[in-house]
């Protein structure tokens, strides 16, 4: 952590993790340029300095933690130790993943389980440990962010959609359970974002061969959720394919079946991810 003076009362704090790099840095630095101090939690010290960097000039009190969350009790523990170095925190954005790319017939329980903390079971730690806090205080915001694929189940990608699908059904559940009592939950669903995520070691190539949105228009969707009045939100807006899964499933598993199987032209695949569904059954990859 750098030594910085804290914010004075009334200054608006956000806790962002997965930081370093993608919509996780991109969201922080927006979010400074509106004068948020940020507080930036990720693995890479390097590049969470240069992240950080590019913060402090507009938001100079801002600070970074370097932690590995596929240790829920730690990230639990992390949160609080935020909280307390600035007194508050306004904003959590539950944004850390880790991708895992490869069929259920190669997949060991010890690797879906890491899946799990990253994507799950550190968020959810982090969201119980503040929470008590901001209901104390009547306010705060915890950003879910999930992915399509916690909408879709994406082939080759069982146990990361099953992470994603997880941490979008308690996002649901969670902002249920906290209607009128200032704490609001937003659920954020990227679709496919120019990120590091398509190429990790460890990981098979991406079935998925179509257009990718930048990360920066991510970062700006999710900085203007945080004040919407909406709970749900698609970046970009992918909702109608979820709606043409939830209606014909079949059609989308007949169409997922010819992405993997390299059916589908590059045209299809392109209407399909940034416009809605093309043809019943094609569909856009989670990033």
């Amino acid at each position: 952590m750098t030594e910085r003076g804290l914010p004075a009362p009334g200054d608006r704090v956000a806790l962002v993790t997965g930081a370093s790099s993608g919509i996780g840095a991109a969201t922080a630095e927006l979010r400074a340029e509106q004068g948020t101090t940020v507080a930036l939690v990720a693995r890479r010290i390097d590049r969470l300095d240069e992240v950080l960097a590019r913060c402090v000039p507009n938001a100079p009190r801002s600070l970074r933690w370097v932690a590995d969350l596929a240790d829920p009790a730690g990230a639990a523990n992390l949160a609080l130790e935020i909280w307390d170095a600035y007194g508050h925190l306004d904003v959590l954005i539950n944004n850390a993943g880790i991708p895992l790319r490869r069929p259920v017939t190669r997949l060991t329980m010890e690797e879906v389980e890491r899946v799990m903390r990253v994507n799950y079971l550190s968020p959810v730690a982090m969201s119980l440990a503040v929470l008590p806090r901001m209901l104390e205080r009547g306010s705060g915001t915890i950003v879910n962010v999930s992915s399509l694929g916690g909408r879709l189940g994406i082939t080759t990608e069982a146990a990361y959609s099953g992470s994603k699908f997880a941490l979008a059904g308690w996002s649901e559940a969670m902002a249920a359970d906290l209607a009128g009592t200032g704490v609001q939950v937003k659920l954020v669903l990227p679709g496919a974002i120019d990120t590091e995520i398509w190429d990790q070691p460890g990981n098979d190539p991406p079935v998925y061969k179509g257009p990718l949105v930048p990360a920066p228009e991510v970062g700006a969707g999710i900085v203007a959720c945080i004040d919407s009045e909406r709970f749900e939100h698609y970046l970009p807006d992918m909702k109608a394919v979820v709606e043409l899964k939830t209606a014909d499933p079949d059609a989308f598993f007949a169409g997922m079946r010819a992405m993997a199987t390299d059916e589908l032209d590059d045209a299809t695949v392109a209407r399909a991810t940034t416009s809605g569904p093309g043809p019943a059954g094609s569909e856009g990859r989670a990033g």
